[in-house]
């Protein structure tokens, strides 16, 4: 069935201008309340920005710079020879942008 778009929409106007502006106050609240109620589970899960955490160690295994990597020397990361854009400064592709 064919629409066409450039009549104008009277029925969604009548609708709108029919409604109380007490009910859609009303309404708005409701939806406000219904926002900030709920609490995230992975929100639990995740330490807080002046948790204190000096109890806690952390373990995690570093590797040495491969033999085909290189340190870029503009962001100072690792990264594969393959993401190597310049030899001759050692840039990486992301840098060279």
């Amino acid at each position: 069935m064919a629409t066409d778009y450039d009549t104008p929409r009277t029925a969604d106007i009548e609708d709108a201008s029919e409604q109380s502006l007490e009910a859609l106050k009303a309404r708005r609240a409701d939806a406000a309340a219904d926002l900030g109620d709920d609490v995230d589970p992975f929100e639990t899960e995740l330490g807080l920005p002046g948790a204190d955490l000096a109890g806690e160690e952390l373990n995690v295994r570093v590797l040495p710079r491969q033999a085909d990597e290189f340190t870029c020397t503009q962001c100072y990361l690792v990264h594969h020879r393959s993401q190597l854009v310049d030899e001759r400064r050692m840039i990486c592709r992301d840098c060279a942008v």
